[in-house]
């Protein structure tokens, strides 16, 4: 018994066609796990995007720390702008 199909939509995206568990449970396709990195236990994000249920990764804290930085700041630089907005916030 298969438990799903594939299938491409009309911009030639892979897609998968899988079943939903007795107690609700969804079973992403290996395949599909593997290439977005989801392991056993990893947390997901659901969201419902025009009438689509859309499941998302939720990036561990270690996964986060292993990317480079987008913003590199002093310790000093940080606490003048904490200061800055302290400030700003008593106005």
């Amino acid at each position: 018994m298969f438990l799903y199909q594939k299938k491409e939509d009309l911009s030639g995206e892979k897609m998968s066609i899988g079943k939903v568990g007795s107690k609700g449970e969804l079973f992403p396709p290996k395949k599909i796990r593997e290439k977005i990195g989801l392991k056993e236990g990893q947390r997901v994000l659901y969201r419902i995007v025009q009438g689509k249920l859309v499941v998302e990764k939720i990036a561990s804290v270690e996964e986060i720390l292993e990317k480079p930085a987008k913003v590199t700041i002093t310790i000093e630089e940080f606490k003048e702008h904490r200061r800055e907005l302290s400030k700003d916030a008593e106005k």
